[in-house]
């Protein structure tokens, strides 16, 4: 079974704004409740080719895994993947402006579990999406109050 799960939200803050912390790995653990490191494995900033381990505690088990960033156009398309470990994915934020004060963020999932982490991919799906939901209200009060 693949995931895919992609969810959206309406931020009060101009789209360059949004993109600009969103797409920050350093920022990551400000606005994402299950990331609890971050550690460069190349310099900054974030580029093309960038490499970024993230530890991160998900349905009660610590999971270690390093992302590439694959694509990145400013302000509008950040993607990175990871091919290691039983459930490879690729995470893509975009960002839409939906007018001058205002960015429609989308946070979309993808991947596809393998041996245990495939068995388990029903009840992933659901907490992944409850995850993601709290991440971005979270992000979009960080924003709002403007406390980047």
């Amino acid at each position: 079974m693949n995931v895919d799960i992609a969810t959206e939200i309406a931020i009060g803050c101009p789209r360059s704004e949004v993109a600009a912390f969103a797409s920050d790995p350093d920022n990551t653990k400000r606005w994402y409740v299950n990331i609890k490191e971050v550690e460069w494995q190349t310099d900054r900033p974030v580029q093309l080719g960038s490499r970024i381990a993230f530890v991160a505690h998900f349905l009660g088990r610590k999971l270690s895994y390093t992302y590439e960033v694959v694509e990145l156009v400013t302000g509008e398309r950040f993607v990175m993947r990871t091919s290691e470990g039983p459930f490879p994915m690729e995470i893509t934020y975009t960002f839409e402006s939906i007018d001058d004060r205002t960015t429609k963020m989308t946070l979309r999932n993808q991947g596809k579990p393998s041996g245990f982490s495939a068995l388990m991919a029903p009840l992933m799906k659901r907490a992944m999406r409850r995850a993601n939901e709290k991440d971005l209200q979270l992000l979009k009060t960080i924003l709002e109050a403007g406390k980047t």
